[in-house]
């Protein structure tokens, strides 16, 4: 099942299930008779919405349901995408997670991992602009493979971890290098205003059984920057939530950006930085492509 948040011209942002490339069903269309979600409770594997909505939509191999469906079922084209999860409980993020990319910096594999956070105001839709800060004159671009929480985890252990995920996204963390190196921290650099987009939408576990051989790919300007595979990630999906967990308590909604391979801007030769005009594309496998224009 593909999660997507969308709105149209005359009613607000809901969610939805992409079904194919041009269609979309309304989970919130009395036609669908779901039960009510409050915000993130939506995305809890636990809860009485999503387990009905992954019910309605397996049953979509019957003509008889189809039709029955017809009036929540709308074009794509007469959307907006939003992000998947339009306003996380928590973004969490792991630097120096991929090996090819510690090489890439010359820096010794880390112990455990690396965390650090961005903000719910720095979520974007696809498709929506990344701007960079007045100041800052080295934004960089990081392809991710983001993990959304459906299930509250406190304590997890590694064995017990995937059964906590509700699915995976394109995820872009955006980065203001010249602000993370100035200010000795990376909270003003990491969670400027646009900088997580991610989307287009969540593909449940079913959709992608391995996690851990994705290839992860972006693009600037058409221009491959990045292309490697999360079978290098240092901590992989379990560890990630193994080791959050033991100190965080997750929650359903909650999005892991668990790291970015080699290729961005800074580690370059010269620097290479987003400029205004600029389309950044993370493509990772089963994910479709997450494009957002840069100003």
């Amino acid at each position: 099942m593909k999660i997507v948040a969308f709105a149209t011209p005359a009613a607000p942002v809901r969610l939805g299930v992409l079904l194919d490339t041009d269609t979309i069903l309304d989970l919130t269309h009395p036609a669908c008779a779901l039960p009510p979600a409050n915000g993130n409770d939506a995305y809890d594997l636990d809860g009485a919405f999503l387990p009905a909505a992954q019910r309605l939509v397996t049953s979509l191999t019957d003509g008889n349901v189809r039709s029955r469906l017809a009036p929540a079922l709308l074009p794509r084209r007469s959307v907006t995408l939003h992000a998947p999860v339009p306003r996380p409980g928590k973004i969490l993020c792991i630097g120096l997670n991929y090996r090819d990319h510690a090489e890439e910096q010359g820096a010794k594999l880390p112990s455990r991992p690396l965390l650090f956070s961005k903000f719910g105001t720095c979520v974007l839709a696809p498709g929506g602009t990344i701007r960079i800060p007045k100041q800052s004159l080295e934004t960089d671009y990081e392809a991710e493979l983001g993990v959304v929480i459906g299930r509250r985890a406190s304590g997890v252990t590694r064995s017990a971890a995937m059964a906590h995920v509700l699915g995976y996204c394109n995820f872009h963390d955006v980065s203001a290098r010249d602000y993370q190196f100035a200010d000795g921290q990376w909270v003003r650099g990491k969670s400027c205003d646009t900088f997580a987009p991610f989307g287009e939408y969540i593909a449940t576990t079913d959709e992608i059984p391995d996690p851990h051989t994705l290839g992860i790919r972006l693009r600037l300007n058409g221009t491959t920057m990045q292309d490697s595979n999360t079978n290098q990630l240092v901590f992989d999906v379990p560890a990630l939530i193994e080791a959050i967990s033991a100190d965080i308590t997750l929650e359903p909604g909650d999005v892991i950006a668990t790291g970015t391979p080699p290729g961005v801007g800074f580690a370059r030769k010269p620097p290479v930085y987003l400029r205004t005009g600029d389309v950044v594309e993370v493509e990772i496998d089963g994910l479709g492509v997450l494009r957002n224009p840069v100003a």
